[in-house]
């Protein structure tokens, strides 16, 4: 029993980083294929993963739980993503936690003249009613979970704006693919904020870094700055590094 609990927690680890596949889980714990698929069936039933065709996923969490993960790291990078704002910028900020911290950054700022477009209700929690920020409120479908708005509302508001900068959020971030999402409507939004940004940040702590869990994707220009904190190893970064255009920042 200890060591099938044992066997569970790890693939339960290899699924919040990205490996879901049944036949590569079974080879690299050196079990069958069947008893993966228990194992899988067991997390499944105790509402740790979800079952997908070939394998699973891990559930998407709530911003509430999100936001208890990596504190200190997503400050560091919500500081150092704030020093490249200048004042009298249009800013885009997508939802999620990081981008709540930079919104908070900004905030406790003076003098900085800023427009904000958001879709996220942290950000508008954060700049609601502070002096010198005027806030653009994207429409559309609140995701309870993410508390962020997609859809074609906010799409259509989004398409008559444009920005000096935009800060995205994300599940995960792959070097050479773009980041990923728990759903189509996040990332079409996503892809639509980038087309409107002149300069492109992706704000990733290091656990996002290659990871591949959930499976929508957002493809990413040619040039843009990934932002991380110091936990991210060279393993994690090289293939950024590699990455004709995209320059890689450490949060310390």
């Amino acid at each position: 029993m200890r060591v099938a609990s044992q066997r569970r927690k790890h693939i339960l680890t290899r699924l919040r980083a990205g490996t879901a596949d049944v036949e590569a889980l079974s080879a690299e714990l050196g079990v069958s294929a069947s008893t993966i698929r228990r194992d899988l069936t067991r997390l499944a039933a105790e509402g740790h993963v979800l079952r997908t065709y070939g394998g699973a996923a891990v559930p998407e969490q709530s911003v509430q739980v999100r936001a208890q993960e990596n504190p200190r790291e997503k400050q560091a990078i919500a500081r150092l993503a704030a020093q490249f704002v200048q004042p009298g910028e249009t800013l885009l900020l997508d939802a999620g936690t990081t981008t709540g911290a930079l919104a908070a950054e900004l905030a406790a700022r003076e003098a900085l003249q800023l427009h904000v477009i958001t879709n996220g209700l942290t950000t508008i929690t954060a700049l609601a009613g502070v002096p010198g920020v005027e806030l653009t409120v994207l429409g559309g479908r609140m995701r309870q979970i993410s508390f962020g708005t997609v859809g074609p509302a906010a799409e259509q508001a989004l398409r008559r704006l444009t920005a000096d900068r935009v800060f995205l959020g994300c599940d995960g971030v792959v070097a050479g693919r773009g980041i990923c999402e728990a759903t189509e409507a996040q990332v079409c939004l996503k892809e639509l904020m980038i087309a409107q940004a002149w300069e492109v940040y992706v704000l990733a702590d290091a656990s996002k870094l290659g990871r591949t869990a959930s499976t929508a994707w957002a493809l990413l220009p040619e040039r843009w700055t990934l932002i991380t904190d110091i936990r991210a190893t060279e393993d994690q970064l090289a293939p950024f590094r590699a990455c004709y255009g995209v320059r890689v920042l450490i949060a310390e």
